[in-house]
């Protein structure tokens, strides 16, 4: 083993990359690196490689001495990243350690913003929202950013690649290292044992940190097709599993811990894999899964079980059967939206919905997804006849979000869904909004892929509204009286709706808010001290409280509905207010001047 390179300052983050082969790929991932605002090394195992990496490594550490560190690995390469990684990592002198893929690389602010995560929390570990690229990337642990995330009431432990930060000191006070001589789960190994010793957990889930990337021949490891071999797969996870068992007591979060890795590597294997498989290799795949369960499927993991993965342990000894719930789950949802109307205050949503190639199933029902929050649905019986169905969602019900709209179709305890509305009859369009109880609802079809979503109290979509104003003057105190009307999505909202009127400067960004009395009807009356604003054009608004994000509106005005010029004098300082509707939208603007008694002198001198 040789080493070359070398840094010398105290170091913020080694970052461990472990090269086979990659040389295609090194430009990309080193230069990622270099930039990342942070005072780092990089430190490149060399593997074995035989296609020009090594010496692509050698002139990156000779250009960039204080930064790159390349070890060449002596001997035969290539059996798994485990050891290139526990190499690096004992060449890593930072206070953290990222470990990144040759073919893989970093956003360019990841390390700052997740050392920051870091540094602001005592956080041992630090997961960052990962984009994939031709791959799968997990998303369920990166819904919102955490300071803290608990291993038992969050979705952390879903990801267990090593594609995170970790306090160095933490990993070095117990020896967490990567599994060696495996081609695949080295780094579930890894990951599991620092979850155990990870006293702070830490999420950026506001920026790409890490983008996973498919290589184009799919050479890489986890794009071979043995690297998910079922049977493999479930004999490697028994170390994971064991080790995590051994440092975490029975109870809850034992339980919440052993239900990720049977639902996501155990009971997985007896989906697509298994239908893939011949008879006698899904022989071993059942035995396998059921070898996990009789060891660690405990009645705190059953209770966690979805409905099919409970179908499955039942039928653990029926090959048959196992089959057949493997083809339910993996059948295609056909799905069409042909009716969406508003009946009172509820939405009725019509469609067809059926799995491809089953003739039958045991019931269909409308689920709403919180947006912000998937693991919070609404369930909503459906009606439904053959493929046919309708459903009546009681809005008022909602909270306030964005509510993503499914089918569901249940068959022998399987359950498959599917989001609904991009596949629609051409006489579907988008119902008007509505006000409901004072909060606007506004179903609307995603621009992305055109399914179906309901706004409840305006979040994304822009709440249809209007502002009037019917007449203003100049009242005592420098304030401008203002008489107005205000309609929302066409009805005049409630008297409690009406929060304030808004004055913001156009250029400067500042805001002068003035109380507003609303009025029966949809009528207001405000007095805001225009004249003591500051100079500037001030652009005014009304805003609303219409269940979610105060929403404001534009106040539109005729010429004639305008109060004229006024001309205020304080001190030595006369101050020129001239309210005015704008030019083509007809807005209500105020523009503001100050002009001093030399100014005046020397003007009139003139």
């Amino acid at each position: 083993m040789t080493t070359s390179g070398s840094g010398e300052e105290a170091v913020d983050v080694s970052v461990v990359i472990p090269a086979r082969n990659a040389r295609p790929y090194l430009d990309r991932c080193l230069t990622s690196a270099l930039v990342q605002r942070v005072r780092k090394e990089i430190v490149v195992v060399d593997d074995g490689s035989t296609d020009g990496t090594a010496e692509l490594l050698e002139l990156y550490a000779s250009y960039h001495r204080a930064s790159v560190k390349v070890v060449h690995l002596d001997g035969f390469g290539g059996r798994g990243a485990g050891r290139p990684r526990n190499v690096g990592l004992e060449h890593a002198t930072g206070r953290y350690v990222f470990f990144c893929d040759a073919d893989d690389y970093l956003g360019a602010e990841a390390l700052e913003r997740m050392v920051a995560m870091a540094d602001r929390n005592g956080s041992d570990i630090v997961l960052g929202r990962i984009a994939g690229h031709g791959r799968r990337a997990p998303v369920s642990m990166f819904t919102r950013n955490a300071d803290r995330a608990g291993l038992g009431d969050s979705a952390v432990y879903n990801s267990l690649s090593c594609f995170k930060l970790y306090r160095r000191d933490m990993l070095e006070r117990h020896r967490v290292r990567f599994a060696e001589g495996v081609l695949v789960g080295e780094d579930i190994h890894f990951t599991v044992h620092a979850y155990c010793h990870a006293g702070i957990i830490s999420v950026v889930a506001d920026y790409d940190c890490y983008h996973l990337v498919a290589r184009p021949d799919g050479s890489s490891i986890m794009q071979q097709a043995a690297s998910r071999d079922p049977v493999a797969w479930l004999a490697m996870i028994r170390g994971p599993i064991r080790l995590m068992t051994e440092h975490i007591a029975p109870g809850p979060l034992r339980d919440h811990l052993l239900g990720r890795h049977f639902r996501l590597d155990a009971f997985a294997q007896l989906g697509a894999p298994f239908l893939a498989a011949d008879e006698v290799r899904r022989k071993d795949i059942a035995e396998g899964v059921a070898a996990l369960c009789d060891e660690w499927l405990t009645p705190g993991v059953y209770e966690r079980l979805n409905g099919t993965d409970r179908e499955r342990l039942a039928a653990l000894g029926d090959i048959d059967r196992l089959a057949r719930l493997a083809r339910i789950e993996n059948a295609a949802v056909r799905r069409r939206l042909t009716g969406l109307r508003w009946e009172a205050d509820r939405l009725v949503v019509s469609g067809t919905a059926a799995l491809e190639g089953m003739r039958v199933h045991h019931g269909i029902t409308l689920v709403l997804r919180a947006r912000h929050n998937p693991a919070v649905e609404v369930v909503v019986p459906a009606d439904y006849d053959g493929d046919e169905f309708t459903a009546a969602v009681d809005v008022a019900g909602l909270d306030s979000g964005i509510w993503d709209f499914r089918v569901t179709i249940e068959l022998e305890g399987v359950v498959r869904s599917g989001r609904l509305g991009a596949d629609r009859d051409d006489d579907v369009d988008r119902p008007a909004p509505r006000l409901i109880d004072g909060v606007v609802a506004m179903p609307y079809f995603t621009r992305d892929n055109g399914n179906l979503s309901i706004d409840v109290g305006g979040h994304l979509q822009t709440v249809p509204g209007t502002v009037r104003l019917t007449r203003t003057k100049w009242a005592l105190g420098h304030r401008l009286a203002m008489d107005g009307e205000v309609t929302v999505v066409g009805v005049a909202p409630e008297a409690s709706a009406v929060r304030r009127v808004v004055w913001r400067e156009r250029h400067t960004g500042s805001e002068h808010s003035e109380p507003v009395v609303a009025l029966p009807g949809g009528g207001f009356a405000a007095r805001p001290a225009v004249g003591r604003f500051a100079p500037g054009t001030w652009d005014a608004y009304l805003e609303l409280e219409l269940g979610g994000p105060p929403a404001r509106f534009r106040i539109e005005a005729e010429a004639e509905t305008v109060a004229g010029a006024r001309r205020l004098w304080a001190a030595a300082l006369l101050r020129i207010v001239r309210p005015y509707a704008t030019s083509g939208k007809g807005r209500l603007s105020a523009v503001v001047r100050k002009v001093t008694a030399r100014a005046l002198v020397r003007r009139f001198l003139r």
